[in-house]
């Protein structure tokens, strides 16, 4: 920690950033809308601006077209503090955009116009490494898989962090309707499974990945690795499961009025790797962890009390009026 309590370790994540667009009225399909409001989306930019709204230090590392969104998104990082420099523009294709509904059964729908989006299109020699060799974490997804190149560029960022010895932090945050198949996206999520320190997977995650309806320990433990550190599994309203070498828990989650829960596993990340970003012994202290996964699940619970991922993250101090059993 620095000095002033506040982390000081760069935490660096890699992945998407595109525009969402959103229905101006709510629990309608897509095709029902009667307008769209546009925000700025992508669960590895939503994760470093959920880190710098709560006082800690990070970077994005992707690539968006050279277009208006294109040239709008670096500047919504840049004004939430988080440092742009490893964004790459291309001059043929597109800022990838996605159209998504909460309907009216609480289904959410998603629709991508990616043709290939610019983000697709990142080569392993276009990386910022400089940027990527400074990570203290390295964080990301598994959308980067789906196609080259980007999926060359996105496993030799995860060797450049290893090898300057980053903690790895993976959340696979599945979005089916991109991949060709059920049985690619889970091949596909799996391959780099065991390089990860850090994983967090949602109980539909879990559910997809073991192929069981159980969400319980044993069917967690199936992911487990040898190299692991941490295993977190979210359960929406019912808080979160952790799972460790030398122990296991459950920490409960916030009551609190739900509007949207759009970025809420992001804040949950990004308040996560904020805490123990310049501490990693965090991981091997129960009592330490419980507190930190009790602030980052009363990070994800704020997040849903508003609409959008970017304008309902938030600062310590929110977290902690919550914490303390406050609004």
């Amino acid at each position: 920690m620095a000095a002033n309590g506040v982390s000081s370790g760069l935490i660096v994540s890699f992945g998407e950033m595109l525009i969402d667009f959103v229905p101006t009225v709510s629990g309608v399909s897509l095709a029902e809308a009667p307008g769209f409001l546009k925000a700025p989306g992508g669960a590895p930019a939503n994760v470093p601006i959920a880190v710098t709204r709560l006082g800690g230090k990070s970077a994005f590392v992707g690539k968006l077209g050279d277009d208006e969104f294109g040239h709008m998104l670096p500047g919504i990082l840049k004004q939430n503090g988080v440092q742009a420099d490893g964004i790459n523009f291309h001059k043929g294709a597109r800022t990838a955009l996605a159209f998504l509904t909460l309907r009216a059964d609480g289904k959410r729908e998603f629709m991508f116009y990616r043709n290939p989006s610019a983000d697709m299109l990142l080569t392993p020699d276009e990386l910022n490494l400089e940027v990527i060799k400074s990570a203290k974490v390295f964080h990301y997804g598994s959308i980067n898989l789906i196609v080259e190149p980007c999926r060359s560029a996105h496993l030799k960022a995860m060797e450049v962090a290893k090898e300057a010895r980053a903690l790895l932090s993976y959340d696979p945050n599945l979005r089916l309707p991109l991949w060709p198949s059920a049985e690619e996206a889970r091949k596909q999520i799996k391959s780099i499974w065991d390089k990860a320190d850090v994983i967090k997977v949602s109980d539909v995650e879990l559910e997809f990945l073991t192929g069981s309806d159980k969400i319980d320990d044993e069917s967690a433990m199936s992911l487990w690795h040898p190299n692991l550190k941490l295993l977190l599994v979210t359960l929406g309203d019912k808080g979160c499961n952790y799972y460790t070498k030398n122990f296991h828990g459950g920490v409960e989650a916030f009551h609190v009025k739900t509007v949207d829960t759009t970025g809420a596993g992001d804040s949950f990340v990004g308040a996560l790797l904020t805490k123990i970003v310049d501490d990693q012994s965090i991981l091997e202290d129960e009592a330490r962890l419980k507190e930190v996964l009790r602030f980052a699940c009363a990070c994800g619970a704020i997040t849903t009390t508003k609409k959008g991922a970017i304008p309902a993250l938030p600062t310590e101090s929110e977290a902690l009026t919550l914490l303390k059993g406050g609004a």
